[in-house]
């Protein structure tokens, strides 16, 4: 589904280069959840990014779904983002003059061929999934910050994406509304089969994956499955890592039913 292959990245400043990404391999299965952890400043978001088709590496290569995100163009990255990738963003980047539905929306608008009718219904089925129906017209400043989660995670749903990238998704949350997000995550990957990848620092987030990625200063040091607590340290100039298992955790959200497929009427 996602793999890495000898990705580096760095960030020039006036003073010196900073290299942020250090010949980074590793892939994710199909269906797969994988946690990443580390430190602030190890990389963890720039590589998220990377692997969203958001910026590129400055060399080694990213292939998402058989595409190769290093080679091809904004155009293509677009679609490919419109089509297959959800995505959650740290602090939700919410439009403050769109509607919560009208967010929600934002993805299939890209869509071209889909109409007006179909991205409203498609939007309103989304929201009811994860039970914010009722602010389905409220702006974002009229909402909590767990029900501006939850429309950001929505909006990250409402493509039927292949795989979904959160950066710290309960960061900002408090322990009732981290367990809503993560519920409604969780289902998703566990009933949907949707690859699920996300940044956290939380240990509590990281003991549900299937699989965790540690990093530091730029490298994956090491990499374990918390649910039977094997792992290994890898070697950052060798370090492919390959999974083919399936967890058989299954954990429904306790307030939302599954979302559903999104409309495709006329799309791609």
């Amino acid at each position: 589904m996602l793999t890495f292959s000898n990705v580096f990245k760095s960030f020039p400043n006036e003073i010196e280069t900073i290299e942020v990404l250090k010949n980074i391999s590793f892939r994710i299965e199909t269906g797969e959840f994988v946690a990443i952890m580390g430190p602030s400043g190890s990389g963890k978001s720039t590589l998220l990014g990377i692997a969203a088709g958001l910026d590129k590496p400055d060399n080694g290569s990213v292939v998402l779904d058989g595409v190769n995100l290093s080679e091809e163009d904004e155009s293509i990255l677009a679609d490919l983002r419109a089509d297959r990738i959800g995505f959650i963003f740290q602090n939700f980047q919410l439009l403050p003059g769109l509607t919560a539905i009208e967010n929600v929306g934002i993805p299939l608008y890209l869509k071209s061929s889909l109409s007006e009718k179909e991205i409203f219904e498609t939007s309103e089925k989304i929201l009811e999934s994860v039970a914010m129906s009722h602010r389905a017209t409220h702006f974002p400043k009229q909402l909590s910050g767990g029900e501006e989660q939850r429309i950001a995670i929505a909006r990250s749903f409402v493509n039927d994406p292949k795989i979904i990238f959160a950066d710290e998704p309960t960061a900002n949350l408090d322990s009732k509304n981290s367990k809503t997000v993560l519920d409604l995550l969780l289902y998703r990957n566990k009933e949907e089969k949707t690859t699920l990848i996300i940044v956290t620092h939380d240990p509590n987030v990281a003991k549900l994956a299937d699989r965790v990625l540690e990093m530091k200063d730029g490298e994956i040091v090491s990499e374990y499955r918390p649910k039977t607590g094997k792992g290994s340290t890898t070697n950052p100039k060798s370090n492919l890592l390959k999974t083919n298992s399936k967890s058989k955790l299954k954990t429904k959200p306790g307030n939302a039913k599954s979302p559903k497929k999104a409309n495709k009427k006329g799309g791609k």
